[in-house]
């Protein structure tokens, strides 16, 4: 009995010693999208001639991190109605029931199924997009990341850019196509400061 009473102290002074030596894990982390630095951008062929590029100027959302398990989520939410072409008259005409159909749908939404790291560094992020009731995978790929101090507000942020590209067609936004191009590339810039 005396041995079994001695072999389990032992036992729970070591748990005790293991758990005062052990590396704490990181805690999930989490993120607020800055909005004055978070702009969601659309690039498309017009009729051969050029690549247009145009942008959503209303974007919310949350970023979640746990870099040391390697995993995360993204919640996006834009504002379909902030569409800025550079050009008000096509601003309406995209914002009409042939496009984004912004009257019944005024948001887009990308929410992530799986963050796939490399290292230390998100690479890919897996998940559905939701445009004008239509939702489908999609894969972002991250061309950058930066986690650090921010400078000015003194707190921890994130930053990245990303892209994707989709067939405007497959969200029934189609019109025109193929001499407006159905394939539209999707780039992402996002900056997002720690709750």
């Amino acid at each position: 009995m005396k041995k079994l009473t001695a072999l389990s102290a032992a036992l729970a002074l070591a748990t005790v010693t293991m758990a005062a030596t052990a590396p704490a894990l990181a805690a999930p982390e989490t993120y607020v999208l800055d909005g004055t630095h978070t702009f969601p951008r659309f690039s498309y062929n017009h009729l051969g001639y050029s690549t247009q590029l145009s942008r959503f100027n209303k974007t919310t959302g949350k970023i979640m991190l746990d870099r040391e398990a390697k995993t995360g989520a993204v919640d996006i939410v834009i504002d379909t109605r902030s569409v800025d072409t550079g050009y008000a008259t096509f601003d309406d005409h995209i914002q009409g029931e042939d496009f984004l159909d912004t009257a019944q749908y005024p948001t887009a939404t990308f929410k992530s199924s799986k963050v796939v790291f490399e290292g230390d560094q998100p690479v890919k992020v897996e998940g559905n997009l939701t445009l004008k009731g239509v939702t489908q995978p999609v894969t972002l790929t991250v061309t950058s990341f930066q986690a650090m101090p921010h400078p000015m507000l003194k707190k921890d942020a994130i930053g990245a850019d990303a892209h994707t590209v989709v067939q405007r067609s497959a969200f029934k936004a189609g019109k025109y196509a193929p001499n407006v191009s159905d394939e539209v590339r999707i780039d992402i810039a996002v900056e997002a400061i720690k709750e």
